[in-house]
Order: structure tokens, then C-alpha cells, then sequence
């Protein structure tokens, strides 16, 4: 802090306690109101664009008493994860982001004696990389994901490996779906967790097993699936349950929403890489069988979850071709820092710089335009790879003969639904260097560890994919 410069006309008064007294420059709480605004633009002029105006909600800025603030900060605290407990909450600024509770339905106003069902899914990257940037053969085989799980387990982030992988559920064939959705139900980490009524009665918990949780899940889906509770408890019954579950939940995955403009990112001829990922259970458990995975029926296009997919492509070129691009724009803002405004690193979020999206050209021209498109691409898809896809559901009543909303039946009953995304936030520029670390970190644990072991493993004589020749002679 410049002595000289110092104002106090810039500082302004928050609060104070037995012994202190809070003040907080102006500048603070104006970055603080800038960067929520900007959050709000972007979900509204990009996002909602691209997944649709029901699917992609806004928000808004709103200004809180300072007091309040730091009273729920401390009421709060003690129900935080602890891996979340040392980020600090925003106590100074006054300024928060309004948006609406995702864990309702958000097509209609529903009945509040309704019980709701609500599913959140962090489906993660849902395509293998083809292109040409690509350095490590392997990314062209395996998903980032399956990848990045024998990382995680390593380090002591979860304790075992999840049979999860994305393209399955991406894949549109249902037999992969249900696969897929079955083993986020059996080990759900951060990407699965199911609400009722608002509070969360399932979702990362390493200290129990999966049939324990199941069996406390299906007593608490029963009234859901099985309203005339003729169904009887036991194993039987909780798999019963959660194979309903796992139908519907496929189902309004593949139901159509409401238009998107995703449609517009009309792809070129570029390869797309393998709908299988080698590293998926579901698939190999089917070439030990001796048999192929199933065809990938494809997604609707209306579904959110291929508008999801088709924004997640945006990533043209995978980190590594879009590093050196980063460092293209790197090198000129060093020369030029003013231009930072004009390039809209940091916004403003609007339509022209949705427009820009909308290029997939991947001819490098050598100019910093084409290195800018290409990286507000890739944050724009690594935002749809780590957004969280909301399903709220709600029995239909008995006496309704006819639902003007979205419906899916299930064998015993029908739910009223609404499909919402969450976490719109765009992924910070300042991020890839990052991005591009971990990615080769990645790879780099995967090839020396999981390939070397299964190498180790397959005999000398016959290695899977190599070819042979037999040589049979007269006896």
C-alpha cells in the first residue's frame, strides 16, 4: 500500500466487533459485483443460447447486509465438507449470486405437499480427442476420466476406482446408460447425489458400502417407484428400486428439451475419436465375453445431454494442440497489457463474443484472433465438461388426467420433470496453464502404472490386437 496515494474517500465502513473495526476499500466490492455480473451474462448469452432458455438459468446480482452475511458464514460452517472447510466465504464485498433452487421442478408451479426427487449428475467429458495436437497416443483409447481415477485413488482423493465412464452414458444406447448410472449409484465420489425434498439423502460416502447405501436408498425411493407398497424389503426389493430409478433417469436423459442453439455448431469433416473407451468396464467385460460393444444409438438431438456434448466439443484441439495458442496470447498481452479489455478475456459476455463461438475453423492462421478464438473456446467446453445436470421429479397426482409439463412413467407410477444445469461459470483464463499440467500428469501416471501393469500381465506369445500367423503342416 502506497502511503501517498492512499484515499480514504475510497475506503468505505463494513462492521465491527469487541476490539475492531472492518473497513473494505470500494474496489473490492465492485470486482466482486463485476465478476458475479459477469457470471450472470454468460449463462445468459452463451449458455442459454447453447442448452436452451429452461435448461440454463441466469440468476441475478443481489446486495446483502453485511451482518447477515457473516451470520450464515458461521451458522454454516459446521455442515461444510471438510475438504471445502479452508475456502473462505465472501464476508465484505455485500455482494451474492440469486438463483433458483434447482433441486425443484422449474417448468410449473408445483403443489408444495408434492414430494420431489431431485438427481444431480456431473457427467464430466462425454468425447475422445482425434485430433491432431495430440501427442500421447493413449488419449485416443482411453477418456480423461477413466484416467484421471487411478490418479485420484493414488493420492488418497477416493478410495477406489469408479466403473463410471462417461461415453457410456453419452453413448445413447440404453443398455451402456444403465451401466453407467448403476455404477455412479455404486460409487458416486462428487458426481452423483440424490435429494428429497430438498435435502440429501445420498452422495459421496467412502465409509460405507454401496449395498448398505442402496438398501437406506431404496427405503427412501419405495414411496416414489412403489406407491402401493406392495412390493416387499430385502434385496429384492432394493434392486427393484433402483433399477426404476436408473429407467427414468435414462429416460428423461434422453427426452427432448426445449431449443437450444447448439445446433449451430456445425462441425467439418473433422474425425471424431472412438465411442468406446477402452478403459470402460462395461466394454471390457464384453471383449472378455467375446463379444463387441454395443452400437452407440446415438443421442437425440433435443436432449440436453447431446447440446451438453456438442458445446463440451468445442475443444477443437485438445489442451495440448491449445497451449501453444494460450502462450500466442501470453506473449501479446505482455507486449500490449491494455488489449486484455478489448480481447474480452474478462468479459464482457455478450452476444458478439458468442458469435466467436461459433467459429470451428482449426487452420491456424498465426494471428492472435485465431489463438483467442480457440481459447475462449476451450473454456467455454471445459465449463459444459464440469457442469452438474439437475432431474427434478414429482408423482403425478391420481386425479389428473392429463399433465401439461414434461411426464415419464415409470412400471408403477408417472413424474412430472424438469431438466436444469448447474455450475455455468466460465473456467478462468488464467487456468490453463494448470489444465495443461495435470493433463500431462494424467497420462503420464496412467501409461507408467495401469498399462505397464497390464502389460506385465499378458503373455509373451499373444498379445491382444497384434497380429499372428499359424503355421499348420501335414502329419
Amino acid at each position: 500500500m502506497d502511503e501517498g496515494k492512499m484515499d480514504e474517500n475510497e475506503w468505505r465502513y463494513h462492521g465491527e466487533g469487541n476490539k475492531s473495526l472492518v473497513v473494505a476499500h470500494a474496489q473490492t466490492s465492485e470486482e466482486v459485483f463485476q465478476h458475479l455480473q459477469n457470471i450472470v451474462d454468460f449463462s445468459k448469452n452463451v449458455m442459454k443460447e447453447f442448452l436452451g432458455e429452461n435448461s440454463a438459468h441466469c440468476g441475478e446480482v443481489v446486495q446483502l447486509p453485511l451482518e447477515f452475511v457473516k451470520q450464515l458464514c458461521l451458522k454454516i460452517q459446521s455442515e461444510r465438507p471438510e475438504s471445502r472447510c479452508d475456502k473462505d466465504l465472501d464476508t465484505l464485498s455485500g455482494y451474492a449470486l440469486c438463483l433458483p433452487n434447482l433441486a425443484r421442478l422449474q417448468t410449473y408451479r408445483f403443489a408444495e405437499h408434492r414430494p420431489i426427487l431431485c438427481v444431480e449428475i456431473k457427467p464430466k467429458c462425454g468425447f475422445i480427442p482425434l485430433c491432431g495436437g495430440v501427442t500421447h497416443e493413449l488419449k485416443h483409447r482411453v477418456c480423461r476420466y477413466c484416467m484421471h481415477q487411478h490418479l485420484k485413488v493414488a493420492t488418497g482423493k477416493w478410495k477406489q476406482i469408479s466403473k463410471y465412464c462417461p461415453l457410456d452414458l453419452y453413448s445413447g444406447n440404453k443398455q451402456r446408460m444403465h451401466f453407467a448410472l448403476k455404477s455412479l449409484l455404486q460409487e458416486a465420489q462428487n458426481n452423483l447425489k440424490i435429494f428429497k425434498n430438498g435435502e440429501l439423502i445420498y452422495g459421496c460416502a467412502d465409509a460405507r458400502s454401496p449395498a448398505a447405501d442402496w438398501t437406506e436408498l431404496a427405503h427412501h425411493l419405495k414411496p416414489f417407484f412403489f406407491p402401493s407398497n406392495g412390493l416387499a424389503g430385502g434385496p429384492h426389493c432394493t434392486r427393484a428400486v433402483i433399477r426404476e430409478l436408473v429407467r427414468v433417469i435414462t429416460r428423461v436423459l434422453l427426452s427432448g428439451s426445449d431449443k437450444g442453439r447448439a445446433g449451430a455448431l456445425r462441425r467439418g469433416p473433422a474425425p471424431r475419436g472412438p465411442r468406446v473407451c477402452e478403459a470402460s468396464p462395461f466394454g471390457r467385460s464384453l471383449r472378455r465375453q467375446g463379444k463387441n460393444s454395443p452400437e452407440c444409438s446415438g443421442l437425440p438431438k433435443g436432449c440436453l445431454l447431446y447440446k451438453t456434448l456438442q458445446v463440451q466439443m468445442l475443444d477443437l484441439l485438445d489442451i495440448e494442440g491449445l497451449y501453444p495458442l494460450y502462450r500466442r496470447v501470453e506473449r501479446y498481452l505482455e507486449e500490449f497489457p491494455e488489449e486484455r479489455k478489448t480481447l474480452q478475456i474478462d468479459g464482457p459476455y455478450d452476444e458478439a463474443f458468442y458469435q466467436k463461438l461459433l467459429d470451428l475453423s482449426t487452420e491456424d492462421d498465426g494471428t492472435v484472433a485465431f489463438a483467442l478464438t480457440k481459447v475462449q473456446q476451450y473454456r467455454v467446453a471445459m465449463t459444459a465438461k464440469d457442469c452438474s445436470i439437475m432431474i427434478a421429479l414429482s408423482p403425478c397426482l391420481q386425479d389428473t388426467s392429463s399433465e401439461q409439463r414434461p411426464v415419464v412413467p415409470s412400471s408403477r407410477s408417472r413424474f412430472a420433470f424438469s431438466v436444469s444445469v448447474l455450475d455455468l461459470d466460465l473456467k478462468p483464463y488464467e487456468s490453463i496453464p494448470y489444465q495443461y499440467k495435470l493433463d500431462g500428469k494424467i497420462v503420464n501416471f496412467y501409461s507408467k502404472t495401469v498399462l505397464a501393469k497390464d502389460a506385465a500381465v499378458t503373455p509373451a506369445r499373444y498379445k491382444e490386437r497384434e497380429d499372428c500367423t499359424l503355421v499348420l503342416r501335414k502329419v
